[in-house]
């Protein structure tokens, strides 16, 4: 099969021709029909992620259709369209059995522990426990988009930080997670603020539900400036890019008692993290993380989808082939972009 592989962090990436791979006897190999393009792929190939082995194909956002089965897999046959978390749980620990799939305890990740979606064919570990099946006349496309960003996102701003009706709710860093959130934020009757550097993410913030967005290019405290446009902060922030500067905006920005949820990923080549927890203290706020959601949690949110009031297919903005992905991965440390960017391998 073609598959992206690079063989050295932060050194490019190319397109070749590997053996496919196999099913472990709990698992499934899935055809690739679509797969995401995320910052966190680009977290992976810059080294960020000490689990990763060398040489690596990257890619965890995905759907496709089911091309062969291992013997102990009971739910999945052939030909099934699926898609799967970014984190797939192993069934069988105690964070498993509580539920908590997405943060298993003897988790793997595709793209992360083992050869990801950049390829035309992807081994997916326990499938009974992960897979999820595509409803009729959900594309792959879309579908693709749902497993890391839209998926966090709605876990982030649904169960993690619990919003409500009426509350001002901000979000810093407007890419395909960020740009989730405002959407899923803004239709569950949240009032959001959008932050970013670029004019295209906040028109594309507007286009999905923000009431309000702040251009941090031109605003040197985008903390106050949230304060100030929901008239004493909000009560909800997400960092949904991962810097030390937005964490720090998200939980500055916050009201009395607010919830910040960090959904970005904070590198360790950045360093230790401050956070402003003197604040966290003397406003009494929640700092919660959010890391991906179950595959068991999914059917409210494709309910939601199904019923059009949530569109994770207007976020796709490009699509494009593998040939070109080595390049793409490379830009997204300058210019993340706004929206998904969604592979086809078979292109």
């Amino acid at each position: 099969m073609r598959a992206v592989v690079f063989e050295r962090y932060g050194e490019p990436a190319e397109v070749r021709e590997v053996a496919d791979p196999r099913p472990a006897e709990h698992g499934v190999v899935v055809r690739v029909e679509a797969t995401g393009l995320c910052r966190s792929d680009w977290h992976g190939w810059m080294g960020h992620d000490p689990g990763i082995t060398l040489p690596h194909v990257p890619g965890h956002e995905l759907a496709g259709v089911v091309e062969e089965v291992g013997a102990r897999v009971d739910r999945w046959k052939a030909g099934d369209r699926v898609t799967v978390p970014f984190v797939c749980g192993c069934g069988a620990c105690p964070s498993c059995a509580a539920g908590d799939h997405q943060v298993c305890e003897r988790q793997s990740q595709p793209g992360f522990t083992h050869w990801g979606s950049f390829a035309q064919y992807v081994a997916l570990d326990h499938a009974d426990v992960n897979l999820v099946a595509l409803p009729d006349g959900l594309s792959h496309g879309t579908a693709a988009s749902l497993g890391c960003r839209f998926a966090t996102a709605f876990r982030a701003v649904v169960r993690q930080g619990r919003v409500a009706a009426g509350e001002w709710v901000a979000v810093h860093g407007c890419g395909g997670v960020g740009l989730s959130a405002v959407m899923i934020a803004a239709a569950s009757g949240a009032r959001v603020v959008a932050v970013d550097v670029s004019p295209r993410a906040l028109e594309l913030a507007r286009t999905f539900g923000a009431a309000e967005c702040v251009d941090a290019r031109d605003t040197p405290d985008t903390a106050a400036a949230v304060r100030e446009v929901t008239g004493g902060g909000a009560h909800l922030s997400l960092d949904a890019l991962g810097s030390p500067a937005t964490c720090a905006a998200s939980v500055n920005g916050l009201r009395r008692r607010g919830r910040h949820v960090q959904v970005g990923l904070l590198p360790s080549a950045d360093g230790t993290t401050p956070v402003p927890l003197a604040r966290a203290v003397a406003l009494e706020l929640e700092l919660l993380g959010s890391h991906g959601m179950a595959a068991h949690a999914y059917p409210e949110m494709l309910e939601l989808v199904r019923a059009g009031v949530l569109r994770p297919d207007l976020l796709v903005t490009s699509t494009i082939a593998l040939d070109a992905v080595p390049a793409a991965l490379a830009a997204m440390g300058t210019a993340p972009g706004a929206g998904v960017t969604v592979i086809e391998p078979w292109a």
